[in-house]
């Protein structure tokens, strides 16, 4: 439907397979954003949760890709609780021992009613979640 992929890090970003999405669809990030360290600091959380916090006015019907921080999917799931768009589906694999396993797992016990990809535990990254978008776009191909 040509909404936007919505992505945490730049590696995720670089993980897409270009050519196998739509005409006219765009991969954004943002953590270019000079402004974004700074906003982040202001609100007393981190550059990724500020980002997606950033998001909302894109986030429906959008493909949210979190590849790499567990705060930014924390952060998704605490904008959805209180009324932001809601996107078309998330791919969610952070990875690392702090926060990765517990906010994969909120992700499930959230039971938003939008479709979903992760990998439970600490295991996952931005290669793991831009593989699994490009496999979901091969195969709607």
């Amino acid at each position: 439907k040509r909404a936007p992929v919505l992505v945490d890090a730049r590696m995720v970003a670089a993980g897409i397979l270009a050519r196998h999405l739509p005409d006219g669809v765009e991969i954004h990030c943002g953590l270019e954003d000079p402004r974004l360290a700074d906003l982040a600091r202001a609100a007393g959380t981190t550059r990724s949760a500020r980002l997606v916090t950033g998001w909302c006015q894109r986030l429906r019907g959008a493909v949210v890709v979190i590849g790499n921080a567990p705060t930014a999917l924390f952060q998704l799931l605490d904008e959805l609780r209180t009324g932001a768009g809601r996107p078309a589906a998330i791919i969610a694999t952070p990875v690392g021992f702090v926060g990765a396993a517990e906010s994969k797992q909120a992700l499930v016990e959230a039971e938003l009613g939008i479709p979903y990809v992760t990998v439970l535990g600490r295991r996952g990254g931005s290669a793991m979640a831009a593989a699994a978008l490009n496999a979901c776009l091969v195969e709607a191909a």
